[in-house]
């Protein structure tokens, strides 16, 4: 699970017998493989990462037993094979190897159980405390850790690196996990010089984290306006609705798009100031970033200022451009300069901004775009949190403003306040979807509804939301898709299922095909890459659909969502 050339040259020997060491893993069953601490697995399963899948054998049997599972296997053949073998369970695979798990980090989740099975003795020893440092910052509190190593001799294709187990306990402790097992027993497949030891660790439930320092941001900060808040509710809606928008991620920081924060900071103030003329600090002195441009984006709806939305005319796309400029300037000169560590002068946020010419031309709000005004720093913390529970932190940022408002002038209505302070994405907007199918349903070949499979030449269509709109507000072409009338009512705002979406996988490409190969492919493709984690604008539509799997789990992980099980 390392990137040295010794791992190299193991995951190959994982690849060119795969057929082999599959039958070998699937001979032994996930309870005479693991029961010595199956009575550590908490009574209530939640989302569980098992890194070294392989053949899929232990991921399955966790989503057997409820688990969302998340599984990590860098042998491209190994996990084709384990992919197969937990199709149609609540299982999504990931290509990516320790110790950085670089995409597993992106998708800024915490589990409630990690796995680490018959991988450890892959590390060299210098990449071992990294490896479990990041995979303890993954742990959620009270979650399980599980390591299993192999002691024995290695081969000239299989190198196997010498683990100190003594040094994996003092690690542990100095990353505060508590010691639940530690054991060592014999190879269940009969081998006499291999051995196996075990090790259960649990990050202790005290209630640390990020979500104290916003809680703090949110309610306790002094705030000469609304601009703390402003920016905070900015960030969380990035971090929930475009994950793909990051451009990179270290431990420390997580870096997104200056012009993606201006963006975004645009659409919230739009509705406060143009529409109601609502005061955002005391007096009446302006704002920084409300000047001739911004009042112009009175004549764009909120689905005009999207992340990929086109301007193709000239001036109007310069008027925007200067309004994100104006919004990105007073982001850096003020909310994040005074947005501070509790106790401290140290400022939370840190971002630059690029000069950039802005000419009278089309453009597009891609994230290159984006990026070109500069780039704004979160605290890698900050953001993970931001994205997990962005359904609390949200409805806590918009209560304190709207209490601020009400502070400003008392003879502000508060739910008038909170009716301004809604997110003001496009309503549910299916119209250009329903264009399309409409389109599509002249050619005679046929349309399957992706749920129930029925040609929809024959049956009365909808445009149904894969991820229900009243929980994630989504309008992107690659979330709305056809169905019968009938599919699209019985759905209503549920959650497909893991295996309902699995079942659906051809339908749900060939129409994906569709706009693929329609003038609507770069929006398809943009839209897909900033909302879904890990997908490119050059991913394969196989790979758009995993990071739909992947996104499904976070929202059913996140959000607690009800699931839907098909049409019955």
């Amino acid at each position: 699970m390392a990137n040295s050339q010794p791992f190299i040259t193991s995951m190959r020997f994982y690849d060119d017998h795969a057929d082999r060491l599959f039958d070998q893993y699937q001979s032994l069953s996930f309870e005479n493989a693991h029961g010595e601490w199956l009575h550590q697995l908490p009574e209530q399963a939640g989302l569980a990462l098992d890194v070294g899948a392989g053949s899929g054998r232990d991921a399955k049997a966790l989503a057997e037993r409820g688990w969302q599972v998340m599984a990590v296997e860098p042998a491209e053949k190994l996990r084709s094979l384990g992919q197969s073998h937990t199709h149609e369970r609540d299982v999504s695979w990931i290509d990516d190897t320790l110790p950085a798990l670089n995409c597993v980090r992106q998708l800024s989740q915490r589990f409630q159980l990690i796995l680490i099975s018959a991988v450890w003795m892959h590390l060299p020893p210098n990449e071992q405390q990294r490896a479990l440092r990041v995979l303890s910052s993954l742990l959620a509190p009270g979650g399980l850790m599980v390591i299993t190593c192999r002691e024995g001799p290695d081969s000239n294709e299989r190198q196997f690196h010498s683990v100190n187990m003594s040094m994996l306990d003092s690690w542990a402790r100095d990353l505060a996990l508590l010691p639940l097992q530690a054991s060592q027993s014999g190879d269940q497949l009969g081998r006499q010089s291999v051995a196996w030891h075990l090790r259960v660790f649990r990050l202790p439930d005290d209630g640390t984290g990020a979500l104290p320092s916003l809680r703090h941001i949110i309610v306790n900060d002094d705030k000469a306006s609304s601009y703390k808040l402003g920016l905070l509710r900015t960030l969380t809606r990035l971090a929930d609705s475009a994950p793909g928008i990051v451009i990179s991620r270290t431990e420390e920081w997580v870096t997104v798009p200056l012009g993606a924060v201006g963006l975004f900071w645009i659409k919230l103030y739009r509705p406060l100031l143009i529409e109601r003329d609502l005061r955002q600090s005391p007096g009446e002195k302006g704002y920084g970033f409300a000047k001739a441009d911004f009042y112009c984006l009175k004549q764009l709806s909120p689905h005009d200022l999207r992340i990929g939305s086109a301007f193709y005319d000239p001036q109007c796309a310069a008027t925007v451009m200067r309004a994100i400029r104006d919004a990105c300037q007073t982001v850096l000169k003020m909310p994040a300069h005074f947005t501070t560590w509790p106790g401290s002068q140290r400022p939370v946020f840190d971002g630059s901004y690029q000069g950039l010419r802005i000419r009278e031309q089309a453009v597009r709000l891609d994230s290159a775009t984006l990026a070109s005004f500069g780039t704004f720093h979160i605290p890698t913390s900050l953001w993970d949190s931001m994205s997990r529970y962005a359904c609390w932190i949200e409805p806590a940022i918009v209560h304190e403003w709207a209490q601020l408002m009400q502070r400003y002038d008392a003879t502000y209505d508060i739910g008038t306040l909170h009716l301004a302070l809604q997110w003001q994405e496009s309503r549910r907007d299916t119209q250009q979807a329903r264009q399309l199918v409409t389109q599509r349903l002249h050619e005679p070949a046929p349309l399957s509804c992706v749920w129930s499979q029925n040609d929809l030449h024959r049956q009365n269509y909808a445009i149904d939301h894969c991820f229900p709109w009243s929980r994630w507000n989504n309008n992107d072409l690659w979330n709305l898709l056809p169905a019968t009338a009938k599919a699209n009512q019985s759905k209503s705002d549920r959650l497909p299922a893991a295996q309902v979406m699995q079942k659906a996988k051809q339908d749900i490409m060939h129409w994906w095909q569709y706009l693929d190969a329609s003038t609507v492919r770069q929006q398809f493709r943009d839209e897909a890459a900033v909302a879904l984690p890990l997908a490119t604008p050059t991913s394969s539509l196989d790979g758009i659909f995993n990071s739909a799997l992947l996104q499904r789990q976070r929202l059913k992980a996140n959000q607690q969502l009800a699931e839907w099980m098909g049409v019955r």
